[in-house]
């Protein structure tokens, strides 16, 4: 974890700052192999009058305590645990997030699972020669979305199908 001080009116002592290191270090465990950034700033608002904010940015999450009293111990003491507090419902925020998604993709499986990999239904009809002109026609009548045909110029079967911009493709099948 990678501690920035910075101070504003108000000079902290070598003391102040080992104490803040050390019971900030204690959050490291919540951010496992990542080098995490937090700012502390210590200032001093009026007489005998401290505020010291701890700031955390993670990605687009940014967890923060600002906590002003009489004395900066008291500070320390009151604003790790707000910070630690925010850690712990942005981890849990993160958890439930995926857990959603893990049950997502489950559902999905068993979905796939439950449909049928037989074929349910045959259809049969002839083959008759035609333009690609022919078969464009004979897709808007019958309305589907693809329609088989014997291309009259090749010999061959090809596919007319039409595509999302409203305009259509063919597939030409080589023998």
């Amino acid at each position: 974890m990678i501690i920035e001080f910075l101070s504003k009116n108000y000079t902290p002592t070598d003391k102040i700052k080992d104490l803040i290191d050390k019971k900030v270090q204690r959050l490291d465990k919540f951010f496992v192999g990542e080098d995490t950034k937090i700012k502390v700033c210590l200032k001093q608002v009026k007489d005998n009058t401290y505020t010291l904010e701890l700031t955390i940015v993670l990605d687009s999450t940014v967890m923060r305590a600002e906590v002003t009293s009489d004395n900066m111990y008291n500070n320390i003491d009151i604003a790790l645990p707000k910070l630690e507090k925010q850690i712990i419902k942005h981890h849990t925020k993160l958890l439930s997030r995926s857990k959603k998604i893990r049950e997502k993709f489950a559902e999905d499986e068993v979905k796939e699972a439950e449909k049928p990999s037989t074929v349910v239904k045959t259809k049969t009809y002839e083959l008759s020669p035609m333009t690609v002109e022919d078969a464009i026609e004979e897709l808007e009548l019958v309305e589907h979305s693809f329609f088989v045909f014997l291309n009259k110029a090749t010999g061959n079967v090809n596919v007319v199908y039409k595509r999302n911009e409203g305009d259509y493709g063919l597939i030409q099948a080589v023998v």
